[in-house]
């Protein structure tokens, strides 16, 4: 069971309205929120995980690894990698969102209606989901699974293969993925190419184009912890390329529930005004 940050309990997701108050109110934002200090066992207590509230403590210890010694990260997440409600609150050191002037005088154009994620399309990357995911590793292949807006999912061939000459544009990409040792640890590292130009990096509207290519690095920093770095390269909407920074939480004792937004979806015609992130507008 869950409990969602406005203080109903949460056993699915049927409703835009449920859709709405996130868009506009608590989406998780960055890394989620700290746990509180280590209990007299040296486990975190429990507390607030994104929108979710009076959730278990995050687990302790080591990452884990499979069989082939490469880092487990399958689980069930909660976070992105990048600022939700404005990718350029969500920077690594030193970078900066500089658009080229079209993307730029798009951007005041957009409102929060027109926002794909508001009317139940995929969030694309690095956007994510205020919903859960989970990351499911096989041989050749590792997918990812979302329980948010249209339950979908995407799949990161693992097999050495390479980018087609020319992919068919959509919401997700074609991803090819491998690991990169890092450190004593190693990073999973996902190239995607073949973007649609459709979905928005965020609720303030910053678009891209067909051009994008994004890289992911997902690091499994310990047992309940995951940092995300997702680096942008876009020359048909921005000056030059730049990298988003982000963490997820593992959920523990959760699994993904069935999420179908179009069944409810009656809300959108009671949004209006700018695109905006949640708390005000980010322009």
């Amino acid at each position: 069971m869950r409990y969602f940050g406005i203080g109903m309990v949460v056993t699915a997701v049927p409703a835009m309205a449920l859709l709405t108050a996130i868009s506009f109110v608590a989406q998780s934002q960055g890394p989620p929120p700290a746990q509180g200090k280590a209990g007299a066992k040296g486990g975190a207590k429990a507390g607030s995980v994104g929108l979710y509230q009076r959730q278990p403590p995050t687990p302790t210890g080591p990452a884990p690894k499979l069989a082939d010694g490469t880092p487990d990260l399958s689980g069930v997440w909660l976070g992105s990698g990048s600022n939700d409600s404005d990718i350029s609150r969500g920077l690594k050191a030193g970078e900066s969102v500089v658009m080229l002037p079209w993307a730029e005088a798009l951007l005041k154009t957009r409102q929060s209606k027109q926002d794909p994620e508001a009317n139940c399309l995929p969030s694309g990357i690095p956007r994510g989901s205020p919903y859960p995911w989970r990351i499911a590793q096989t041989p050749g292949i590792y997918f990812i699974v979302f329980e948010g807006n249209i339950h979908s999912w995407r799949q990161i061939f693992m097999d050495g293969r390479k980018h087609p000459d020319d992919p068919d544009p959509a919401w997700y990409g074609h991803s090819i993925g491998h690991w990169e040792k890092v450190g004593d640890g190693q990073t999973w590292v996902v190239d995607t190419v073949g973007f649609n130009n459709k979905f928005w990096f965020d609720y303030a509207g910053h678009p891209h184009t067909e051009q994008l290519h994004t890289v992911e690095r997902y690091t499994r920093t310990d047992l309940g912890n995951m940092s995300i770095e997702v680096t942008i390269t876009d020359p048909g909407a921005y000056a030059k390329p730049f990298t988003t920074t982000g963490r997820a939480r593992i959920m523990a004792g959760t699994e993904l529930l069935e999420y179908i937004c179009q069944e409810d979806n009656f809300d959108l015609e009671h949004i209006s005004g700018p695109a905006q992130g949640p708390g005000g507008s980010t322009r």
